[in-house]
């Protein structure tokens, strides 16, 4: 049978983080952009997760929460980062009619 370890938890995160630098390092798209860093994000919170649970998991009658709380805060900065970089996109769009972020250059006074 299967034994799910920190190191699978580990591995799993490695490889979401590096989908997530490599699609902002690859992408022009703003909001392609966006989705790499809500991916490198994710991977922090599977890592923070993943070592309360195997860390520090307190009792059964009373569980240690805190990398899950830590996760709960990272998707909160997560939602309010998306909803300011959209407006942002949504303006950029209304100016240039893409979201091409290589014409962002134009925007320098």
């Amino acid at each position: 049978m299967l034994t799910i370890t920190l190191t699978h938890y580990l591995v799993l995160a490695a490889t979401i983080f590096a989908a997530g630098v490599l699609t902002i390092m690859l992408k022009r798209n703003a909001i392609g952009i966006l989705m790499g860093v809500e991916l490198v994000l994710n991977a922090a919170n599977i890592n923070l997760v993943a070592f309360n649970y195997f860390q520090h998991p307190g009792t059964p009658a009373q569980p240690l929460l805190t990398g899950q709380i830590f996760a709960i805060f990272i998707i909160v900065i997560a939602a309010a980062e998306a909803a300011v970089a959209l407006a942002i996109f949504l303006n950029f769009y209304n100016n240039f009619a893409t979201v091409d972020v290589e014409r962002a250059t134009e925007m320098r006074g």
